[in-house]
């Protein structure tokens, strides 16, 4: 059996949310999901039709088998996430509002923040083409960080890109302690994805070719700017500029995974990096239509099609026309 071309590593929880879609204190009744931002990302590529593996830890618990169980059902490998029987699982809970969802964490002491750097050790790993990683896991532990530090610096998976989505969580770490610490990891990868927000927040930059200016290291930086579209910066070329796709939004979390997923789907086949945007904001479309945190990826010959159009076809919205749910 061939191994995968892609491995993912950190932390997936269960997610509960309203299922009224109303404020969580007002609740009668909660829905049960997963969501993690590489789970999120793996669940995209494979359903893009990419050999996924996900790496990880979640706890010897209803929420852990869950999350086991829907991550595989969409096609990852997870025979490589450990059980283990003292930590739980993490928790996190929406609280949709009128200015946007908020999100409230119950994962200090997870089995996922056991991560260590060995995780990432096992011979079926070998051969990956792409390891992907997320600033998220620099967050919660040590061990964690010390994870992202083999797999940025010592490159734990030999001859694989490293790709790295910023994913700062202000309810995890404050931007002042986060920053240093998330700017040197990104540097060391070869592929950033980081949203303009974050930037500002982080490091005061407020736009893409100063962001490209202080991440000297990767060879490509992604910068997303939510609805007006993201910019591909790499290190010697012209930066491209794709505008996002319109759509209806019903729920923004996991979006960004998506674009993700997207983005370096079309890398890894090969695709330039007008295609690789363009597919990455008709994946994320898809996600921001529906309540949760992924969705089904859009079809192939209406992504071909998309792909097709011209910039100013594109920019005119002629993407709507050839079907799908806004994107």
């Amino acid at each position: 059996m061939n191994g995968p071309q892609v491995v993912c590593a950190g932390e997936t929880m269960a997610v509960l949310a309203p299922a009224d879609g109303g404020p969580l204190e007002h609740a009668a009744l909660l829905a049960v999901g997963v969501g993690g931002a590489e789970s999120n990302v793996a669940t995209g590529l494979a359903r893009l039709g990419h050999r996924v593996a996900w790496v990880s830890r979640v706890g010897d618990d209803p929420f852990g088998r869950r999350v086991v169980a829907e991550v595989a059902a969409a096609g990852v490998d997870v025979s490589l996430v450990a059980v283990d029987r003292d930590a739980p699982t993490g928790v996190y809970l929406k609280d949709p509002g009128p200015s946007g969802t908020r999100v409230h964490y119950h994962r200090a002491g997870s089995a996922a923040s056991r991560l260590h750097a060995r995780d990432l050790a096992h011979p079926r790993l070998a051969g990956a083409r792409l390891l992907h990683l997320s600033g998220i896991t620099a967050a919660l532990s040590d061990s964690c960080r010390d994870l992202l530090v083999q797999a940025l610096t010592g490159r734990a998976l030999p001859g694989a890109r490293v790709s790295f989505d910023v994913n700062h969580r202000p309810a995890l770490w404050p931007a002042d302690r986060a920053a240093p610490v998330l700017r040197d990891l990104a540097d060391h990868a070869d592929v950033v994805l980081v949203g303009l927000d974050e930037a500002v927040t982080l490091w005061g930059v407020t736009a893409p070719a100063a962001v490209r200016d202080l991440l000297p290291g990767p060879d490509l930086v992604v910068v997303k700017d939510g609805p007006v579209g993201a910019t591909a910066l790499p290190r010697t070329g012209p930066a491209v500029f794709v505008p996002a796709v319109s759509v209806d939004v019903v729920e923004p979390v996991g979006a960004g995974d998506a674009f993700a997923a997207g983005f370096l789907s079309g890398s890894l086949r090969g695709l330039d990096l007008g295609s690789c945007l363009r597919t990455g904001h008709l994946t994320a479309a898809r996600v921001l239509a529906v309540p949760g945190d992924t969705a089904p990826p859009p079809d192939p010959m209406w992504t071909a099609r998309a792909l097709a159009l011209s910039d100013a076809q594109w920019a005119a919205g002629a993407y709507r026309h050839d079907g799908g749910s806004g994107g």
